[in-house]
């Protein structure tokens, strides 16, 4: 089992925006079906963070969602407007082992 964090680092102010955007995704089923996933946002550390955070049995199953999501006109063209929220971003990788 993997589990993968999209962790974005959101621009001061722009929460708000970048909630509301995550909304429309999750309401116009953009945003990634898999079994555990969730959206998480910090109160303590590095402010502003957006984490979306996923389940997934192997590698090859991630890469799929990832393909299959991101190659819709809808997604790209949300993305772009999510984008304008973010100062940069990074994707972690975990292995669960108990």
């Amino acid at each position: 089992m993997y589990i993968v964090r999209e962790i974005f680092y959101l621009q001061f102010g722009r929460y708000k925006d970048a909630k509301a955007l995550i909304d429309e995704a999750e309401k116009n089923g953009l945003m990634p079906q898999s079994s555990g996933s969730r959206i998480l946002t910090d109160f303590t550390g590095t402010g502003y963070r957006l984490i979306l955070e996923s389940s997934h049995a192997s590698l090859s199953d991630f890469e799929k969602e990832l393909t299959k999501e991101m190659g819709t006109a809808d997604w790209k063209q949300w993305y772009e407007k999510f984008k304008a929220t973010v100062n940069h971003s990074e994707r972690e990788i975990l292995k669960l082992i108990s």
